[in-house]
């Protein structure tokens, strides 16, 4: 069985729209009640998908979940002339962040050497909370082989879980065993800390991780009341290198220190304040980056192109790679649409460390799939989605029948 890390990208779906519905996700709150474009959105996201495929990595797709969501608006009996945020929220795209969608610990970490997926009960936001059931089909249809994958319930709802955009691994190379890093938060700032450390530790013992091998790591609380509602707008790891930025952590000296004693060949990359300051870090979404090891050996950034047009992040990067760093490639993408709604490269993917051939191959792209998914969106996505027209019949039709045409296309009828 051959391991390779796969990254499964959320396609955006037809209903993506600026409702800003997330509170502390300052992208999503500052853009709330403008125009999106779901097609633009969807190739966008599409491209960098194509991008990483064509630098020979293993991808692969996750499909937008129904929406608006009928099961969610008669459990909550919303009332479309007056409960407009809850109306919003059954119309969300925001399963296309990925990141999200589940915790995952590869076979070589795990008690009976399969690899693990929990789905993240996301209960901190409405419109994210209702996301998991949708999620969960998705997630034991793709990794259906219960020889090689246990797909897990949801942590109880009473804990807040919101999946891989609080979880790092670190190893010397995807297929071996490697040391997990879950981050949470602590309550009581400004903004809500999304993940609760028990869900953490109750996602480690399911998995069946080797404490030895496992850290728990709290998020600095001035990250989260700056705007890093995840621990990916802040810091992302890959194979041994973690890179981060200089306040992501509570305790950064300790948490580098744990680090290097359980994996000793760790490099950590530090971004220091004084070159950039966290609330750029947070705008420009540096740290929600794919950090990626290319089939040369050569570990590539792929950073929003927001990131690469700041004066401050640019200077830096260069100097990064002018010097002897494991990071040699800075690649950036243009996911424009979904940034204006606060998700960038990391949050658009799920790391899956698997063999390609033990998954449905009906999620892992290819460029005829490619060409399909592409000539669907251009065909039935709407151009564009003015908030105020979520609810109506019209655009009901035309969402509905995009995903439908979509799963047709797939041959993932099952999904309806």
């Amino acid at each position: 069985m051959t391991l390779v890390e796969i990254n499964f990208d959320g396609l955006v779906g037809p209903s993506h729209n600026y409702a800003g519905l997330s509170l502390g996700n300052l992208a999503a709150t500052a853009h709330a009640g403008e125009v999106s474009y779901p097609k633009a959105a969807a190739l966008q996201g599409l491209a960098k998908m194509r991008g990483n495929m064509e630098m020979g990595l293993a991808q692969g797709f996750f499909l937008p979940l129904p929406r608006p969501n009928r099961r969610f608006l008669d459990q909550i009996a919303a009332d479309v002339q007056t409960d407009h945020a809850l109306i919003a929220a059954a119309w969300s795209a925001s399963s296309m962040w990925t990141a999200n969608a589940a915790t995952i610990s590869p076979a070589p970490d795990t008690r009976d050497g399969r690899c693990h997926l929990t789905a993240a009960n996301l209960v901190t936001m409405a419109h994210r909370f209702q996301e998991w059931p949708d999620t969960a089909r998705q997630l034991r249809l793709a990794f259906a082989d219960e020889h090689y994958f246990a797909v897990h319930a949801i942590v109880p709802a009473c804990f807040g879980d919101e999946g891989a955009a609080n979880h790092m691994r670190m190893c010397l190379s995807h297929g071996e065993p490697g040391l997990e890093i879950f981050v949470y938060g602590k309550p009581g700032g400004r903004f809500p800390a999304r993940q609760h450390e028990q869900a953490s530790r109750i996602v480690a013992r399911s998995h069946g991780l080797d404490p030895d091998k496992v850290l728990f790591v709290e998020q600095n609380p001035d990250a989260i009341a700056a705007g890093a509602f995840h621990n990916d707008v802040v810091a992302v790891a890959n194979e041994r290198v973690l890179f981060t930025h200089e306040l992501a952590f509570a305790d950064p000296e300790g948490t580098y220190a744990a680090i290097r004693e359980k994996l000793p060949e760790a490099e950590i990359v530090v971004v220091p304040a004084s070159s950039v300051s966290l609330a750029e870090a947070i705008r420009t979404y540096l740290f929600n980056a794919q950090l990626l090891t290319l089939p040369t050996g050569e570990m590539a950034l792929i950073i929003p192109t927001e990131a690469h047009e700041s004066p401050a992040v640019r200077t830096w990067l260069d100097a990064m790679l002018a010097g002897n760093g494991p990071i040699r490639r800075v690649i950036p993408v243009d996911v424009k649409q979904s940034m204006a709604n606060g998700g960038g490269p990391a949050c658009l993917r799920l790391r899956v460390v698997a063999d390609p051939d033990r998954v449905d191959s009906r999620f892992l792209l290819t460029p005829s799939t490619a060409e399909m998914i592409a000539a669907v969106v251009e065909q039935w996505w709407p151009a564009q989605i003015d908030p105020a027209a979520l609810g109506s019949a019209a655009l009901e039709q035309d969402v509905v029948r995009a995903r439908l045409r979509l799963l047709e296309a797939l041959n993932l009828a099952e999904l309806a």
